[in-house]
């Protein structure tokens, strides 16, 4: 199977793309169609983040709400796109 390549929201170039649709419904298809797995990445450092930030527990109604919420604010709300030149901090090993 080819790999899945997308113009990336968050980058602003073509990069290979998520495996599946990370989420249910209309939000789920529109990251898998417009995400990489780079950005991808991005968003789980800043779930971790808000979760611990709202002392969410994901498997709730209300919890899975915010996440939607602020994942659709991190890929297409204003400003979503990286500015120019931006290196993400490297993971420590």
């Amino acid at each position: 199977m080819a790999e899945h390549i997308v113009m990336c929201v968050k980058f602003q170039k073509e990069l290979p793309g998520l495996d599946e649709p990370p989420w249910s419904g209309e939000l789920g298809q529109r990251i898998y169609d417009n995400v990489s797995k780079e950005a991808w990445q991005l968003w789980m450092q800043r779930l971790t983040m808000i979760i611990n930030e709202y002392r969410l527990v994901p498997a709730t109604k209300e919890a899975q709400e915010i996440i939607a919420q602020q994942m659709e604010q991190f890929f297409f709300g204003e400003g979503a796109a990286l500015p120019p030149g931006f290196v993400p901090q490297q993971q420590k090993k």
